[in-house]
């Protein structure tokens, strides 16, 4: 097993990050690394994703929503194959802190008997280096409101 977890502190409020992690039609417009998300955030539910390490090709995969807690967390699990290859649960957590602000905070722990060829190098990497952009460019949206609650 291998776990890759990022954070960064927002000056905005959980309510305001949460819709725009929430509105997946924007991802192509702010995010740099996931690309594409469709579906429904329930519990049970399959999503369409694309993500886009920089420097390598899009991967898409439809993985299960395990949860989704309002202005809390949303969590997935993937698997390339069948379960047990190379699953990945991520999550994206928001910890709210001084009046007005919060950390977020992108992880995913990775596991199957593909994990430790794979999580070597440049996919171990690339993901890390893509969630630090994804949360630079969610910092980025929040701070400025883009339309969403204050």
């Amino acid at each position: 097993m291998r776990h890759i977890s990022t954070f960064i502190d927002i000056e905005a409020p959980p309510r305001r990050v949460w819709a725009v992690l929430m509105d997946f039609a924007a991802y192509a417009d702010w995010n740099p690394f996931v690309r594409h998300i469709a579906g429904s955030p329930s519990p049970g539910s399959r999503l369409r994703v694309t993500i886009q390490p920089q420097g390598a090709r899009p991967m898409s995969f439809a993985p299960e929503v395990l949860a989704c807690e309002p202005e809390r967390e949303f969590r997935w699990r993937g698997k390339v194959l069948v379960g047990g290859v190379f699953d990945g649960e991520h999550a994206l957590r928001l910890v709210e802190s001084a009046a007005g602000s919060c950390r977020f905070v992108h992880e995913e722990t990775f596991s199957g008997v593909l994990v430790p060829l794979l999580m070597r190098g440049a996919l171990r990497t690339r993901t890390e280096a893509g969630f630090n952009a994804m949360n630079r460019a969610l910092k980025l949206r929040a701070e400025r409101g883009d339309g969403h609650p204050r």
